[in-house]
């Protein structure tokens, strides 16, 4: 039985961004691949994950262009640690995660925004200026050598 295709938004270093679907992204493999367009779309794209930002598990690919993602911390009572990630293209993510392991590409979070259209976001270390977890920052620059 073939795995679930996630539907995601690859963003690159570089500034590309992809839409498309995987169903074998492991955090531990340093590729997958991605189905541009989908699972009815086109191209089978081989991705490096050392090249990317991040990787946002998204709701639907049109989102809604008029929302402004709220970059702050709520108030209701949620699980995991509160994660603020500040990337070298200036964007700012905050969100919760359950785990980093600082020997992986990046870590797994979920957007503080509950209306974000993004279910989940895997950020890379390599692509960031800052990350604070539970408000400590933490020294990057050991894991950006990778």
């Amino acid at each position: 039985m073939p795995l679930p295709a996630n539907k995601v938004v690859v963003h690159d270093q570089e500034g590309n961004l992809f839409k498309g679907t995987t169903a074998d992204f492991l955090s531990k493999r340093p590729t997958f691949h991605l189905m541009v367009g989908g699972v009815e779309g086109g191209a089978v794209k081989e991705i490096y994950v050392a090249s990317l930002k991040a990787i946002f598990f998204v709701k639907d690919f049109q989102g809604d262009p008029a929302y402004h993602e709220v970059k702050a911390f709520s108030e209701r009572p949620v699980s995991g640690k509160k994660v603020k990630a500040v990337f070298k293209d200036g964007e700012i993510m905050v969100g919760y995660t359950h785990a980093i392991n600082f020997d992986q590409p990046g870590f797994f979070m979920v957007p503080a925004d509950t209306n974000s259209n993004n279910e989940r976001i895997y950020a890379i270390f390599s692509a960031m200026t800052e990350l604070e977890i539970d408000g400590r920052p933490i020294d990057l620059r050991k894991f950006q050598k990778r």
